[in-house]
């Protein structure tokens, strides 16, 4: 009887899952305990406090990310400026995320734990935005630069509430922080789609241009900016007034690029990813961690192992069937596909413009034949003695399983620990 693995594959059916061993890999664990005494902090700073006159109204502009404790963050934020008699409102601020939608968006800060009830203050959504100004181009194109309609007419500043971390897609003094977001994320879906038209091949000149036209609107007041470890912990939180925003966030991108986490052994065959998704990063799995950027080819600058092939078994909830980015991957599960809503992920990979990200990878009907199939796809090695690695997703890389064949790596890895067999559970998540 021929199965299932044997129809795509002879031999497919015959090899076996490795046996896996849980690994321990150590990065630099500094992190802040009390995120609301920081942020509380933050506020009180003189040239802060001075932007903040009683009966002001205040904008926050809230992200799509997945940022740890946003909901606290966000509700602390909401506090302190009520402390100061402020009134504050929150806007989404993700471009074209959520499909696209009022609803969508909506959705998305609900899921985060972003609600009027949690956070104790309205939240306007609209896709509508107001043309603030313009731009050129690397590419010498006049490039029109937006702002949330709400935000630019409601409020007397904008405070955006943002993590600082390299891109996906691009390296630059500046790359995903405060000016993205100004430019891209306030910029509603129209104005993210223009920035996307240039390509994010110029984002390392046009990001930070963009950005620099938005703070000269005068309706930005500071920004929150937050820097994570690679244990997800918060580490840095930072209000950057508007005026020094490119000089200190280029800052923060250099604290945040010396606490990624990584893979720490030197060769990996397969990669398997549990989970994919926007809340894990803009295209589904970090280039940072996988080297595969948003092109399609090998990620600029990137120094960690080479992955020959990559599998993804499963969507996050919390990316609504979003797979943009799915691309980058060469094997996926049948239950994966369905997974994946077309509209919500071709409309992000439109308004991207990086077509590669919306392409669809081989299916199979099962996770085992998915890694086998990858693994038997590996150039120099037999499928039995391919180097196989599994995450439970990019932002998780403290904790990760590695097959049999790996243990010699493993063992002459510094910062790396065998703590026995995986049994198909993480501990630390």
């Amino acid at each position: 009887m021929t199965t299932a693995a044997a129809q795509y594959m002879p031999g497919l059916d015959e090899l076996q899952l490795p046996k896996m061993y849980r690994v321990e890999q150590r990065f630099d664990s500094t992190h802040i305990a009390d995120v609301e005494g920081a942020i509380a902090e933050q506020f009180a700073r003189a040239e802060i406090e001075a932007m903040l006159e009683p009966g002001r109204t205040v904008a926050l502009a809230v992200g799509s990310r997945g940022i740890a404790h946003i909901d606290r963050i966000v509700r602390t934020a909401v506090d302190e400026l009520k402390r100061r008699d402020v009134e504050v409102f929150i806007v989404p601020a993700m471009g074209s995320h959520g499909g696209a939608t009022v609803e969508g968006q909506l959705d998305v800060l609900k899921h985060m734990g972003v609600t009027e009830e949690a956070m104790g203050a309205p939240i306007r959504s609209s896709m509508e935005a107001v043309e603030i100004g313009s731009i050129q181009s690397d590419h010498g194109n006049d490039v029109k630069l937006y702002m949330d309609k709400h935000a630019h007419d409601g409020a007397d500043l904008i405070v955006p509430i943002n993590r600082v971390k390299p891109h996906t897609a691009f390296k630059g003094a500046v790359e995903s922080g405060i000016c993205k977001m100004l430019c891209i994320g306030l910029g509603k879906h129209v104005g993210c789609s223009r920035l996307h038209r240039e390509g994010v091949t110029v984002f390392d000149t046009l990001i930070p241009a963009a950005g620099k036209k938005v703070i000269e609107t005068g309706k930005i007041g500071f920004a929150l900016a937050i820097v994570e470890n690679a244990y997800e912990q918060t580490t840095v939180v930072d209000a950057v007034p508007a005026a020094e925003t490119l000089e200190r966030e280029a800052g923060l991108l250099k604290i945040a690029a010396s606490r990624m986490a990584r893979f720490l052994m030197p060769r990996i065959d397969v990669l398997v990813v549990e989970e994919f998704g926007k809340n894990i990063s803009g295209i589904g799995m970090d280039p940072n961690i996988t080297g595969r950027g948003e092109l399609g080819a090998e990620l600029t600058g990137f120094n960690g192992p080479k992955i020959q092939r990559i599998v993804v078994l499963g969507l996050t909830d919390k990316t609504y069937g979003n797979a943009h980015g799915i691309g980058m991957a060469d094997v996926i599960t049948e239950s994966m596909f369905d997974g994946i809503v077309r509209r919500t992920t071709w409309t992000n990979t439109l308004t991207a413009g990086t077509l590669a990200c919306g392409r669809l990878p081989i299916a199979m009907p099962d996770e085992r034949t998915a890694i086998m199939a990858a693994a038997a796809c590996v150039y120099g090695v037999g499928a039995a003695d391919a180097r196989i690695v599994r995450i439970k997703n990019t932002l998780c890389m403290t904790e990760i399983a590695v097959s049999e064949t790996l243990l010699e790596d493993v063992g002459a890895t510094a910062d790396c620990e065998v703590q026995g067999e995986w049994d198909g559970a993480w501990r630390g998540h």
